[in-house]
């Protein structure tokens, strides 16, 4: 079984940049407060990383 990540959304995308928004919907999220468990993978650290001011990994 692969290692996965829960990822929630906690910051709103409005008045972010297109990047931001376009790497919350890349991860599954879209509104708030919604949780994804994700494969833990480098590509998808790095997504979360790049956002972690808008999501809690859990």
């Amino acid at each position: 079984m692969a290692k996965t990540i829960v990822v929630k959304q906690i910051g709103s995308p409005i008045r972010r940049p297109a990047v931001q928004r376009a790497t919350l919907v890349g991860l599954g999220l879209n509104k708030m407060h919604r949780t994804r468990e994700l494969e833990d993978t480098p590509s998808v650290r790095g997504m979360v990383n790049s956002i972690s001011h808008l999501v809690f990994p859990t």
